[in-house]
């Protein structure tokens, strides 16, 4: 009888768990109820419990024998792992080096990578490079990839590397579309505007073109004041999910001196797309600010005392410091007029924007046009240089109309203002309320940072 009792114990305890695991809720109201509705009921549950002294402890005892210890190794070799590591390259990396920090030790493939082309001519030499290796656990490379954007074209260019089934290396070059992402970033002035943007993880591209669009309303170089901020929101091109470059800037905006200044990009169908206050003004201009897109003034248009004929000499110019091969633009739409040697000066280019007016780009060490040729407004022409009369490399930079020498700076305030007509408004406006809204949300992350 005992025994039937404790088996039947047994049994509604197991119900009772299968209960409650899968059905607790109901288990709980009925608990509920039972307490509701009484003490009698509650202690005829509890009577049913046996008591202490008379419950039956059993105990099993099973003798395990273990695997070999070769056998499981055995196991563990079946299944064996990948790593993955990435890395940027330095100027200075060989093969072996850059192996050796993405943590893989495969002398095959050190020497497969010395002697490729590709790899040599893409991957050493070129600092900041982004280099991924996928190693065996014993850090024998299976796979490399490297990747940099191509021409302006939308593409860029994957190098891999790979181990084939025969155990030797290849490499391929593939060709792949970049991925526009929006991101936004905000800053304030400390120190400098560079140093806000750094502060605030904002690529140095997207200041030079903030500093371009709103470079007819602001002066940059003298009137920053410390406290102004701004707020942007611009497309990064992606590869791989790494940017490659910045895109477009989508909106922006500045504070300056009190005055909020902003701006957005809008392209009206059958016209050039441009940017424009968030009212529709545009604020197009019909030269850029500068030659270059990241430059110092080395020497404005004054007299100056001149390095190579060690005299006063009036400064028909300005000279934009930079390092050899550093790309130069034109600062407007125009036709080649001149493009090769000329004395002192170097190698030129020189383009006519009118009838009237016409800039000349010296000391190069590169030229990519041609004369005769058409070129747009911020079109590369050719490379910063040393040649000529200079003293290291630099670009001279002249603005003449009909002949006669202007200061630049002043020039690239002329607009070339185009009203949004009348049918573009509707979905301008529309663009116009989205820009806010993340303007706004870009300035909720504002990053106090570092003024001229």
């Amino acid at each position: 009888m005992k025994n039937s009792l404790i088996a039947a114990g047994e049994l509604l305890l197991s119900r009772a768990a299968h209960a409650l695991e899968h059905h607790p809720k109901h288990v709980t109201a009925l608990l509920a109820a039972l307490m509701l509705g009484g003490g009698g009921g509650a202690f005829a549950v509890a009577s049913l419990d046996p008591e202490p002294d008379t419950v039956v402890v059993r105990q099993v005892l099973e003798s395990v024998a273990p695997l070999p210890v070769q056998d499981q190794m055995n196991v563990l070799d079946v299944h064996s792992f990948k790593l993955f590591r990435t890395e940027a390259t330095r100027a200075s990396d060989t093969a072996e080096a850059l192996l050796a920090r993405l943590g893989v030790d495969d002398p095959q493939a050190a020497s497969f990578l010395r002697t490729d082309p590709m790899f040599r001519a893409q991957v050493l030499g070129q600092a900041g490079r982004t280099v991924t290796a996928e190693a065996s656990d014993s850090h024998a490379l299976h796979k490399l990839s490297a990747r940099w954007a191509a021409e302006d074209n939308g593409t860029f260019k994957r190098l891999v590397i790979e181990r084939t089934a025969q155990g030797r290396f290849a490499s391929r070059v593939e060709t792949a579309p970049l991925v526009a992402a929006t991101r936004m970033g905000s800053g304030t002035v400390r120190t400098s505007l560079f140093a806000a943007a750094d502060e605030a993880r904002i690529p140095d591209g997207v200041v030079g073109k903030i500093v371009e669009i709103f470079s007819s309303d602001i002066d940059f170089h003298h009137s920053l004041q410390r406290g102004d901020r701004f707020n942007v929101v611009y497309e990064a091109l992606e590869a791989d999910g790494e940017t490659m470059r910045t895109g477009r800037i989508l909106s922006a905006e500045f504070m300056n001196k009190g005055k909020l200044h902003q701006a957005m990009w809008f392209e009206e169908p059958g016209r050039k797309g441009g940017y424009y206050t968030l009212d529709g003004k545009s604020l197009d201009t019909s030269y850029l600010a500068s030659p270059m897109e990241f430059s110092r003034v080395t020497s404005g248009f004054a007299m100056r005392f001149h390095p190579v004929l060690h005299r006063w000499k009036a400064h028909l110019g300005v000279d934009y410091g930079a390092v050899t091969g550093t790309p130069v633009r034109t600062v407007g739409d125009g036709v080649v007029e001149f493009a090769g040697e000329q004395n002192g000066f170097g190698n030129v280019v020189i383009v006519k924007h009118n009838s009237t007016d016409q800039t000349f780009y010296a000391h190069l060490s590169r030229i990519h046009v041609r004369p005769g040729q058409s070129v747009e407004q911020g079109q590369n022409i050719g490379a910063v240089g040393a040649t000529g009369w200079a003293t290291g490399p630099h670009l001279h930079f002249e603005f003449r109309v009909n002949g006669v020498h202007q200061d630049p700076v002043q020039m690239a305030k002329h607009s070339q203002a185009q009203p949004l007509s009348a049918a573009a408004q509707p979905e301008f406006d529309r663009i116009a309320r989205s820009m806010r809204a993340q303007l706004a949300a870009a300035s909720t992350s504002t990053v106090l940072a570092s003024a001229d």
